[in-house]
């Protein structure tokens, strides 16, 4: 399960990697679709972190 934690972490970095330039660089539409890239991205990372600090957060 640490690798699927630690999966999630990276994946949101690379999102809010992405869609932080990307956000800035695309025309009208496709700007808002970046956007929402990086707020997913980073509720990503927030939650492998914290499932990487706490493993049974969700469990009760």
């Amino acid at each position: 399960m640490l690798m699927l934690h630690s999966a999630l972490i990276i994946v949101g970095l690379v999102a809010m990697g992405w869609g932080f330039p990307a956000a800035h660089r695309l025309r009208r539409p496709l700007d808002i679709v970046a956007a929402l890239v990086v707020l997913a991205g980073l509720c990503s990372a927030l939650l492998g972190t914290l499932l990487v600090a706490v493993p049974g957060f969700f469990r009760g």
